[in-house]
């Protein structure tokens, strides 16, 4: 069981806990709990199963031949392992989403640009107190109004109030 052990992967669950949304943190400590217990039975056994003492079963058996046959059937017993059908579609999955994050992180930098330029706008621009509408217009100009298409005041379209 040891060397099947070493194969498997470990969980690092510091950085799956900083993941899980608070509402579902519940859900997670179970599936820790639960994972522990497993992974504690499965260091509690042995690596190899303990052997049977089949001399000692023939001398206390008092049916000839019987221990004789559960040895031979014993000893042709194979129990196939089942087969790994799931890594490969795991794997899959694992390269899209890491597609689709490189991804969602390029798209966030490019926003983050963006917010920054406006930022910098925002940072040189005339301080409110020292604005004048014409300031105003010119930094905000979704401000302006139009009085030349709407003569009358809010001097807006009544759809945009």
């Amino acid at each position: 069981m040891a060397g099947k052990r070493a194969a498997l992967k470990a969980i690092d669950w510091l950085a799956f806990a900083e993941r899980v949304p608070p509402n579902q943190r519940a859900m997670f400590n179970s599936l820790k709990t639960r994972s522990d217990a497993i992974a504690a039975k499965l260091t509690s056994l042995p690596e190899k199963p303990v052997t049977i003492d089949w001399n000692f079963y023939k001398a206390n058996v008092a049916l000839p031949g019987m221990v004789a046959e559960f040895e031979s059937k014993f000893s042709t017993l194979t129990i196939p392992e089942p087969k790994d059908t799931a890594t490969a579609d795991i794997n899959v999955q694992e390269a899209e989403a890491n597609k689709s994050a490189v991804a969602y992180i390029q798209a966030s930098k490019d926003r983050i640009a963006a917010y920054e330029i406006e930022l910098e706008k925002f940072r040189n621009m005339v301080p409110f107190e020292q604005m004048t509408i014409e300031d105003l217009n010119q930094v905000f100009p979704e401000t302006k109004l139009d009085k030349e298409k709407y003569p009358y005041w809010p001097h807006k379209p009544i759809a945009d109030l």
